[in-house]
């Protein structure tokens, strides 16, 4: 079984506090632990007596003073140099855990030996006593922790390796935890979640678990930490603050050589858009073009024959450059997979976008942002965030739900970020939406397509979990944003296709999502 060396830089922590943070570890149901507090230079008096106690209660507890303050990553380090376990759990000095937290910890490595990065689900200590706002957790999900440090408590990381990647960065300091899990997980083995709460995260006056704007310079520090992060990694892409304190967005840029598709079925439709008269396919085009950077866009249009007007046709054609558009006539019964298919048949593009005609995009480089981390290995398909024409949310990641699907955050307001901001970050999910998603031209072919059995409805939950399957990461994409002008019902239509869906995948009636566990 391993040793766990409990890390935990002291700086003016309150008694009570600390003597219930100390009690927290010392009522461990696991016994293979030694404890190093390190205090920082602490100014407040009764701190050196707080720590002579701890010393004196516990063999397994040992105590390093600072000659003079260095901030928490100063302490951290001291820690760790001193730590001989094989892993490190990050405690901080006013927090507690709870007494099975070592014991399901070394449960997880028994059964996963290559891990070198843990993590925990996680609960809040009120300033009352209680315990709120618990934070159930995906597993490893990558690009939510490069939007947000969601993993947070509790951490525990393989000894060697935390040191072989340089240990705590000072200059990281008030984000400098979401740097070392970074560091961690870009040379780690495996990463494992444990679905339990193992850690009460203390609200205290001037603490992050009040509210993330108690530390504004964490904030700026933890920009820092993920735009080092994609340099490391040689990403083409530049971290920026997000939409609220502790989240942050990724800026992405694209070779301007890399060829995009865009395949866009239509059938020449119009209707009054915001008081605008608008042909839907003709519009969605030209917000294409007007809304990025990128020049090396393909235009694939399948259009039905006898029921698309000539003078839309012509009007595509007038839009777009010859050399950059493909009209693909279809003649059949309605069936969007089969159009999809048609047209990335026809397609040249090294990424296709999938997108409806009735589509606008919103915001600046949304086709960067949506076709950039396609570029990343190990990334399949990604998909925008959808608004309807109200400005409410209409797609967001589909979640598995009771033995179906449904749209993540449906109808919530565009402005707000949702349950623990998974609603303005990026992350991993189980299934994006056709309404507008992208993938590139070799995972499109591995996975066969879309599936056309499923004419109108799951084809796009069918084609997420194909390239699941085949050991790709889904991501939505909160950075591309796009309206979506049909009045689209929710998923819950069709019995037939989502019986098929269903039997191909398995999906048993009691189901939860993996990256959404909270719907």
């Amino acid at each position: 079984m391993p040793l766990f060396s409990i890390i935990t830089p002291v700086y003016d922590t309150p008694a009570k506090e600390f003597r219930e943070m100390v009690q927290s570890v010392l009522d461990q149901s696991f016994a293979d632990w030694e404890f190093v507090l390190v205090n920082d230079n602490s100014p407040a008096e009764h701190v050196a007596a707080e720590l002579a106690w701890a010393e004196d209660v516990d063999s397994r507890i040992r105590v390093i003073h600072r000659e003079k303050n260095g901030g928490i990553s100063a302490a951290s380090n001291d820690a760790l140099t001193a730590a001989i376990g094989d892993f490190v759990v990050l405690l901080d000095h006013d927090d507690t855990l709870t007494e099975d937290a070592l014991e399901l910890m070394a449960a997880a490595i028994d059964e996963n030996p290559d891990v070198d990065y843990l993590y925990s689900d996680e609960d809040k200590l009120s300033l009352e006593g209680e315990f709120v706002d618990v934070h159930r957790k995906p597993p490893w999900s990558p690009e939510r922790f490069r939007h947000q440090m969601y993993t947070c408590h509790l951490s525990v990381l393989r000894a060697n390796l935390t040191r072989d990647v340089g240990g705590f960065d000072s200059s990281m300091d008030g984000s400098q935890d979401h740097d070392i899990v970074l560091r961690v997980t870009e040379k780690a083995r495996g990463v494992v979640h444990v679905p339990k709460v193992l850690y009460h995260w203390r609200v205290m006056p001037g603490s992050t678990a009040l509210g993330p704007d108690e530390k504004p310079y964490a904030w700026q520090a933890g920009v820092r930490a993920v735009d080092a992060h994609l340099k490391r990694l040689g990403l083409d892409a530049e971290a920026t603050l997000g939409p609220s304190p502790g989240h942050y967005s990724i800026a992405r840029v694209l070779p301007p050589d890399y060829r995009i598709s865009v395949v866009l079925p239509t059938r020449g439709d119009s209707s009054v858009v915001w008081g605008k008269q608008r042909v839907y396919v003709l519009d969605a085009i030209r917000s294409v073009l007007a809304r990025t950077g990128h020049r090396n866009i393909e235009f694939v249009v399948v259009y039905d024959v006898g029921e698309t007007p000539p003078k839309v046709i012509d009007e595509v054609a007038r839009i777009v450059p010859a050399q950059d558009l493909v009209l693909v006539p279809y003649d059949g019964a309605f069936n969007l997979s089969r159009k999809y298919n048609l047209g990335v048949i026809a397609s040249s593009g090294k990424a296709i976008v999938l997108m409806n005609d009735d589509v606008e995009a919103n915001g600046d480089h949304w086709l960067e942002a949506l076709v950039g981390p396609l570029l990343e290995h190990g990334v399949g398909l990604t998909g925008a965030r959808v608004l309807s024409r109200e400005a409410l949310v209409q797609h967001a990641g589909y979640a598995i739900s009771s033995g179906g699907y449904r749209d993540a955050f449906r109808d919530s307001f565009s402005d707000t970020i949702g349950h623990f901001g998974l609603l303005k970050s990026s992350r991993e999910c189980s299934a994006v939406a056709l309404v507008c998603a992208a993938l590139r031209r070799d995972v499109f072919d591995e996975a066969g397509g879309v599936n056309e059995v499923l004419a109108t409805d799951f084809g796009d939950i069918d084609l997420s979990f194909k390239i699941s399957h085949l050991g790709y990461r889904v991501l939505y994409v909160a950075e591309a944003e796009v309206f979506h002008f049909s009045d689209r019902p929710r998923l819950s239509f069709n019995p037939a296709a989502l019986g098929h869906l269903q039997r191909r995948w398995g999906i048993p009636m009691n189901a939860k999502d993996d990256y959404l566990p909270d719907f």
